[in-house]
């Protein structure tokens, strides 16, 4: 019988699945809602795994007894040691009969971009966060930590910067410029101080509603403002903190490989431009991701539960990426 491996990309505002069969050939993926446990609960985020995996192998017309093993990237892991045991525990009650492994989901983020290679990743999604792995398999993480106190240089953090930028262009602490006009046209506002009222209700309470004021700040970049502008820079720099946190925790040589993956590099150079210049300085060398973040996941299960096949796995899904 055909044996199969799935791959679970899973953040704050949304999973991915991707189910491939024993030669690493995609047969099956699907996009649906966050897989954090702080959102959903426990019990949301098992089912909705078990019907997804489920819709998997329907798709592929598949038997879901023929799951040999499947690596899930999850929110949160790795941060609250009874959690964490609850989330291994409810996954391999859910995939009884394979092979589960639980991670952070800056480990698929990292085995996706990097095809497992040893360099670092750098997630900036609705969170941030940087993850590496040498040469011996040792791995570190820098960032991460809580959007009270951390995720800099994510969207949701550029999201709380968008705010404050656009209260100083309101009352005039910095220029008035593209953002100013945009926020107002957004929200409708007749006042510029409607906008708390809103940010208040509709905004504050939901991290990834925070995050997507980010696209707005994108917008205004795009269109010059000099406020927006410096606030990617000030990303890129949080960010290339977050890469130089982990390079230090292990011996790379002269030059080591650096990646990307996560919602706010679709703002592209804006944030990549200067990014790839702080990186440079200390050594790395920017590459572009060769594999997506499920796919990552997906690797993690071959080099898991069917080491022998892992090579393959990466040749195949390369292929099928046209790399």
């Amino acid at each position: 019988m055909m044996e199969y491996f799935i791959g679970v990309d899973g953040g704050g505002t949304k999973t991915a699945y991707l189910l491939c069969d024993e030669e690493g050939r995609v047969r099956a993926q699907r996009s649906a809602i966050g897989s954090s446990y702080r959102q959903h609960g426990f019990e949301t985020v098992f089912h909705n795994l078990g019907e997804n995996v489920k819709a998997l192998f329907a798709e592929a017309g598949a038997d879901e007894r023929a799951l040999c093993g499947i690596a899930l990237g999850l929110p949160l892991y790795g941060e609250q040691a009874e959690s964490d045991r609850r989330l291994r525990e409810g996954v391999a009650s859910l995939f009884a009969g394979a092979g589960t492994l639980v991670v952070n989901d800056v480990d698929v983020g990292y085995m996706g971009s990097l095809a497992g290679k040893p360099g670092i990743n750098i997630v900036a999604g609705t969170g941030s966060i940087a993850f590496g792995r040498d040469e011996g398999h040792n791995t570190a993480r820098s960032g991460g930590w809580w959007e009270f106190f951390g995720d800099e240089g994510s969207c949701y953090w550029l999201g709380r910067m968008t705010m404050g930028l656009f209260a100083k262009e309101a009352d005039g602490r910095a220029p008035r410029a593209a953002l100013y006009r945009l926020v107002r046209e957004e929200f409708g506002l007749g006042s510029d101080f409607e906008f708390v009222d809103i940010i208040e209700r509709d905004y504050a309470p939901y991290r990834e509603k925070v995050a997507s004021l980010q696209v707005i700040l994108e917008k205004a970049a795009k269109e010059g403002d000099p406020g927006a502008v410096a606030l990617y820079r000030e990303a890129a720099h949080e960010l290339a903190l977050a890469v130089r946190g982990v390079r230090d925790q292990f011996c790379f040589g002269n030059e080591f490989a650096v990646s990307y993956s996560g919602g706010l590099f679709k703002a592209g150079e804006l944030v990549l431009a200067p990014f790839r210049q702080e990186v440079g300085e200390m050594g790395g060398r920017l590459c572009t991701p060769l594999l997506s973040p499920v796919m990552g996941a997906a690797l993690l299960a071959f080099e898991q539960f069917a080491p022998e096949r892992f090579d393959a796995a990466v040749r195949a899904l390369l292929e099928q990426e046209g790399k």
